[in-house]
């Protein structure tokens, strides 16, 4: 069931995205006097197709909805009428062109701006920036940070929530620059501390950056609802229950609770938990249960989520919609700057490469994002959006931004390149793409079955 619904929300994106993209051309193309043959949403046998005249457009909806085409009178694909010529997009001048082929990509960028000025108008939901015990050794733990500090501001900017903390920290982790966090404790004390990033390593098979500094939400490991045929509930562990520890193991916060009782399917544990100022010791079995593939332990419990508990942990942001627009802009560019120097240093070897993902990738991360809510949904619309704009500006044959180094080389040269160069290239193209997605096809593969 996991597997359709990823599946399901992985061709959603898919058939919002790309076909988004393909009108960024379509509409350029058409203010430059380009006639368009055929709009289609998806690939394959159309299903369905309309034409107001002989003349215009034609619109059509094909069987395989991932992805889509514009299709444009051009000479290089079929004789064109002499009196069309100038409708031809190779009768165009280079500028024209540069235009219409990069309107898809700059389409997706415009897309994530939507989507970005939509929530932060609506208001999303988000923890506050409340932060949990750091591990020992880490960035975070030499601070001095402590459990339940709030954080306040970052090198004096003020922060909203724990998705504002969460993205400047990515932000200073790929800079390698130290921060200097305000934050005010259990006790109502402001503390300033000085976070160092030097030690951080983008690799998927570690811990994500912000973890690897010792940075984690504040979600204390208090027991709420209690599923009636649950381990827990039959061993006695009553709602309000703090766990201590799992098998002598500390537990400090929700994550641990739940990566200590997944770990042991079908295996007794010692569960201390602290209840009215004194700790009670239960032994109980998780039940195994199948999830992406792999056995874990499940006892039945859930975090706290009581109206208290949520005007503790959560806060709305929300922005007036002129403000809006310019906050959407900036996480935009932002998003593209990191994703840029993500690349980098992949190429660098100072990121991993296995950090690629490929189809199954997306897919999940997809569903995952659907099974959080339609806000977690959108936000990983624009960055699929942003990501796939900003792949199609690579200068790679094949790609859009390959049609635009041919177009700026024409620029230089004063004259199309040669039908030869460009089979070249289309050719070096095909095969820089298929070894991009074998390594990503390797790479989701390797997750699956590690």
């Amino acid at each position: 069931m996991s597997f359709l619904w990823n599946l399901a929300f992985f061709v959603l994106a898919i058939a919002i995205i790309v076909p988004i993209h393909e009108f960024g051309h379509f509409i350029v193309a058409r203010l430059c006097g380009v006639r368009v043959l055929r709009f289609s949403v998806g690939f394959g046998r159309p299903i369905f197709s309309w034409r107001k005249r002989p003349e215009t457009t034609e619109w059509v909806l094909s069987a395989i909805p991932l992805g889509g085409y514009v299709k444009m009178l051009d000479e290089r694909e079929a004789p064109v009428p002499a009196e069309l010529l100038n409708e031809a997009f190779n009768r165009q001048s280079v500028g024209r062109r540069i235009a219409i082929v990069a309107a898809g990509p700059i389409a997706n960028l415009i897309l994530a701006v939507l989507i970005y000025w939509i929530l932060l108008v609506a208001g999303v939901v988000e923890p506050r920036a409340l932060l949990g015990v750091p591990a020992p050794e880490t960035a975070a733990a030499r601070a001095g940070f402590a459990e339940a500090d709030q954080v306040l501001a970052v090198d004096r900017t003020p922060v909203a929530s724990w998705v504002d903390f969460h993205w400047v920290l990515l932000k200073a982790v790929m800079g390698r620059h130290d921060l200097n966090v305000t934050v005010m404790d259990r006790d109502g004390r402001r503390h300033e501390r000085m976070l160092n990033t030097d030690a951080v390593r983008f690799d998927s098979e570690k811990d994500d950056p912000v973890r690897q500094l010792g940075i984690v939400l504040y979600r204390p490991a208090v027991i709420g609802k209690l599923a009636p045929d649950g381990a827990a509930m039959k061993a006695g562990i009553q709602e309000g229950d703090r766990v201590v520890s799992i098998d002598g193991r500390p537990i400090s916060n929700w994550n641990d609770l739940s990566a200590a009782v997944s770990a042991a399917p079908e295996r007794e544990i010692e569960l201390v938990v602290e209840r009215n100022a004194r700790r009670i010791v239960f032994h109980l079995t998780p039940r195994s249960v199948m999830e992406d593939g792999k056995q874990v332990g499940r006892i039945g419990v859930g975090g706290a989520d009581t109206p208290e508990w949520r005007e503790k942990m959560l806060i709305e942001v929300r922005h007036p919609p002129v403000q809006a627009v310019g906050l959407a802009v900036k996480q935009m560019r932002d998003m593209v700057g990191l994703s840029l120097q993500m690349m980098g240093r992949m190429l660098t070897g100072e990121v991993s490469a296995k950090n690629i993902g490929g189809p199954v990738a997306i897919a999940k991360a997809s569903g995952g994002a659907a099974h959080m809510g339609i806000e977690p949904y959108l936000g990983f619309l624009a960055f699929i959006s942003i990501s796939i704009g900003i792949l199609n500006l690579l200068p790679i044959p094949l790609l859009d931004g390959g049609h635009i180094m041919y177009y700026f080389l024409e620029l230089l040269m004063r004259r199309p390149l040669s039908e030869r160069s460009m089979e070249i290239g289309q050719q070096v193209g095909l095969a820089l793409l298929a070894m991009l997605m074998a390594f990503a096809f390797f790479n989701d593969i390797t997750r699956l079955f590690s």
